[in-house]
């Protein structure tokens, strides 16, 4: 079986883009795998392509070479300008304009009408609907959230009610989100399935807990609330000098958060470390990790700890960690936005190094859990089971799902 997956920038630094190379290369043992970036920025990409899986780009932006234009582009009739990109992936996804531009939408088209591949994995809902109006009928066409259904909008989720319902299959990364589609798109059980993302083989380090250090991890987004992560951690820096924070990611927000540094007074003890391509291995140098998401669509930083041995505190928010973090076994919960109850959870594993050994040994027997093994046998059964469920009149059944008013078909 040929399998694609589509990525909006297969060639950036991200949650998504780690994960979905770990997939690859899991399911590149038994397929021939590929993914295919809407967009490439730069020549080389962060993450080493996995041996085995294919990396192409659709089109070009930034500072790669040779950058298309993105105002228009004319194919098979349909004239892709800004208009109608938004209609055609709503305008959250229309919004972010260094992935669906004319060029990389146009060269989707394209490449969905030429592809050879089996099965078309789309990666985020503006590749979902795309890909649910212009798979070949030859194609399994499958949507793959990254991003829990509550952090969309309303205008994205009245076009995921509309247009999803096309695809063949779906996958969600919680059960708790897998509900909330369910409840949205009335699907079949069958069709819609929880899948975590794997943890790649490796061989993992292991924390001694010996190290006073403290990591939260992910990108400099509003929605890690990194902030109210540092004022959590004063607490614990008052108390106990020695411990450090150090804070792995990369974005827009660095100026912002340096500046929160110094109000809390915390420049000793705080450090922005910037991107890693290795997060397991530095969660290893550490003792706990911390979580201060607003919304995780699943936590794999979480699970990475977990493989090393840390134990996680995390605000009890949607919809991930909640399903991996066992309280007070291989982690903490704490009441969703409380920062004095982060804090306090914190202090308590900083004081109490035989529980966080503790906490630590249950963490490396859940992480079994997120092998790659299991987890790509889970996907072979689901991919056979829709390919099985697949008839010849799906076309029918697809188009009946029609588009949100006024989209292009």
């Amino acid at each position: 079986m040929k399998i694609a997956f589509l990525i909006a920038n297969g060639y950036g630094m991200g949650g998504t883009i780690r994960t979905v190379f770990n997939l690859a290369e899991g399911l590149s043992a038994h397929h021939e795998v590929e993914i295919v970036s809407l967009v490439r920025h730069t020549d080389s990409p962060f993450f080493p392509v996995p041996d085995g899986v294919g990396l192409r780009a659709l089109s070009t932006a930034g500072n790669a070479a040779e950058p298309g234009p993105r105002t228009s582009s004319g194919l098979g009739g349909l004239l892709l300008n800004q208009r109608t990109l938004t209609r055609l992936v709503t305008e959250p996804e229309a919004g972010r304009s260094n992935f669906f531009t004319a060029r990389s939408v146009a060269g989707l088209r394209r490449y969905l009408r030429r592809t050879s591949a089996d099965v078309v994995i789309g990666t985020r809902p503006g590749l979902n609907l795309l890909l649910s109006r212009w798979a070949p009928e030859r194609v399994l066409a499958i949507g793959q959230e990254h991003v829990n259904l509550a952090n969309h909008d309303e205008r994205l989720r009245a076009a995921i009610a509309h247009v999803y319902p096309r695809l063949d299959g779906m996958t969600v990364l919680t059960e708790a989100d897998r509900r909330a589609y369910l409840g949205l798109l009335g699907a079949d059980p069958d069709w819609l399935s929880a899948m975590p993302n794997p943890l790649p083989t490796r061989d993992y380090p292991r924390s001694t807990q010996d190290n006073p250090i403290i990591v939260g991890a992910g990108r400099m987004a509003p929605v890690k609330q990194y902030p109210k992560l540092m004022e959590a951690f004063a607490v614990v820096a008052r108390a106990h000098p020695e411990w450090r924070l150090r804070i792995y990611g990369g974005g827009k927000l660095d100026r912002r958060l340096r500046a929160k540094i110094v109000e809390l007074g915390l420049s000793n003890q705080v450090t922005l470390m910037g991107r890693t391509k290795d997060i397991a291995g530095e969660l290893a140098k550490a003792s706990l990790l911390a979580v201060s998401s607003r919304v995780e669509g699943f936590g794999m930083t979480i699970v990475e700890g977990l493989s090393v041995g840390v134990p996680a505190v995390s605000f009890d928010c949607p919809h991930g960690p909640g399903e991996i973090i066992e309280h007070g076994r291989n982690g903490l919960l704490v009441p969703d936005q409380d920062v004095d109850a982060l804090a306090a959870g914190l202090l308590r594993l900083v004081e109490d190094r035989d529980e966080r050994l503790r906490m630590g040994a249950a963490a490396v027997e859940a992480a079994a859990a997120y092998a790659m093994e299991p987890v790509v046998e889970r996907w072979n059964a689901f991919l056979s089971d829709r390919s099985a469920a697949k008839e010849p009149g799906r076309r029918a059944r697809r188009v009946r799902g029609g588009a949100p008013p006024g989209a292009a078909a």
